[in-house]
């Protein structure tokens, strides 16, 4: 290649082979990224990396594939040096990248998106994630010493992501030297394999042990994994023994977990085990209200109330709604109207209605379990072993319905609103001291989702 040719030339060449030697995301993420300046004394090619972060990444990951490529481009031994854009900061990330003091000794491979608002400030907390919420501050406030580890489970779209987020974001706020990854359980299984077939085995085991705080969603995909199950044992017992802080997200209570080693079985029980719940109509409201306003958008009462009663298993929906309604508000300029908002949401609330579940069928259930008769349901009568059960059917009929508290303490004999609110307050502090309540409780409601 001639000594004149230019940065971007030179670039686009060594680039060209770096997309096909790369995984598509890790090109993407880091190589992508990258702009060349200028080329110094004819053998350094100047890089301008977008973040400190990116920076960090590629010089400890990508250097000797980087200058092979750029020597293989330039005909010529070439080196290169890369350094951070002026006004590059942490919120300028990838991203796909994961919060973390990068180093050659604790570099992970680049994990899935932490968005930017998933922090504390904007989780809304209620009686169905209350706990968990509080944990996971517990945990951000003092890695490693408290609820060590945290398992969070739940249904898809609830919250437990976001709170993984949440305490990544705190603990780098508060110590930005923190070694942090935030990776699937897909992620962690392939690092392995990846490992296992390159002999690097050792490190993998060096970026992974030598973290702060290691965060992984769905570890029920582990399941039936048992040499990689076999690995993250020996990584979670060197972190915790180390006071190294996980933090571990499921769709399903680590008992529940098919195929999974009895003594992760017992690690992932250690710490705090914490669910999360479908949020009840209260909650549902306040979380479109805070979503829209941050939008910019004040959404009327009864559109809330509408949208919020119809749409009762997926938080992740509520958000899919805003975006809509944002959307046609801009188009429009004009004010809202329910039949517009019902039109706009229609396919989401087909969706959601094929999955509803009434209270009638759930107090079916719950009576069935408990072997009481249904009309006890509805009955005045106070024993306990009538009225607990009543405040779990109760209970279970904010979480799975779309019904608000007046219209569900209809359904159980003409109560009013603030029993309803006792019963899910009782049905909650009773499974947080109660590991059998706890338990018959989750299981009613697995056999409950199922049918839906």
């Amino acid at each position: 290649m001639s000594p004149s040719v230019s940065p971007l030339s030179l670039w686009e060449t060594a680039k060209g082979e770096l997309r096909n030697s790369l995984p598509r995301a890790d090109y993407e993420t880091w190589i992508s990224t990258l702009q060349p300046v200028s080329i110094l004394e004819g053998k350094v090619l100047l890089l301008e990396a977008p973040s400190v972060l990116t920076e960090a990444w590629v010089n400890s990951n990508y250097s000797e594939m980087l200058r092979r490529q750029l020597t293989l481009a330039a005909g010529r031994n070439m080196d290169f040096r890369l350094t951070a854009a002026a006004d590059a900061s942490r919120e300028a990330m990838p991203a796909s990248a994961p919060i973390a003091r990068v180093s050659r000794q604790a570099a992970v491979s680049p994990a899935p998106a932490i968005k930017a608002n998933n922090t504390f400030d904007n989780f809304i907390v209620g009686a169905e994630n209350e706990m968990a919420h509080g944990a996971s501050l517990a945990v951000a406030k003092d890695p490693g010493h408290y609820y060590n580890p945290l398992f969070i489970h739940g249904p898809t779209g609830l919250g437990k992501t976001h709170l993984m987020h949440a305490i990544a974001h705190s603990v780098y706020g508060t110590n930005p030297q923190s070694r942090i990854a935030y990776i699937s359980s897909e992620t962690f299984t392939n690092d392995f394999i990846q490992a296992l077939q390159t002999g690097s085995v050792a490190a993998f085991r060096r970026r992974y042990r030598e973290l702060d705080l290691l965060l992984i969603d769905d570890i029920h995909f582990l399941a039936g994994k048992e040499s990689t199950q076999d690995e993250f044992f020996h990584t979670f017992n060197e972190l915790h023994n180390n006071h190294k802080q996980v933090v571990l997200t499921s769709d399903r209570p680590a008992s529940e977990i098919a195929k999974l080693q009895e003594r992760l079985v017992s690690r992932f029980q250690w710490g705090m085990v914490a669910s999360i719940q479908a949020p009840g109509l209260e909650t549902r409201i306040a979380i479109l209200r805070k979503k829209a306003a941050a939008r910019g958008l004040d959404l009327q009462p009864e559109i809330a109330e509408f949208i919020a009663a119809r749409i009762a298993r997926n938080v992740r929906n509520l958000e899919g709604a805003v975006t809509r309604i944002v959307g046609l508000t801009g188009m429009t300029r004009k004010p809202l109207e329910l039949a517009q908002v019902e039109k706009l949401l229609h396919d989401i609330l087909v969706e959601e209605a094929s999955h509803t579940l009434t209270a009638e069928v759930i107090q079916r259930k719950v009576a069935e379990h408990y072997r009481i008769q249904m009309s006890d349901m509805t009955s005045k009568r106070r024993m306990q072993n009538i009225a607990f059960p009543r405040q779990v059917a109760m209970y279970l009929s904010t979480q799975l319905t779309g019904m608000s508290l007046v219209s569900i303490g209809q359904v159980f004999g003409g109560r009013d609103h603030g029993t309803v609110i006792h019963a899910r307050k009782t049905v909650v502090n009773q499974m947080e001291v109660d590991t059998n309540v706890r338990r018959t409780v989750e299981y009613l409601r697995a056999q409950l989702s199922m049918n839906r």
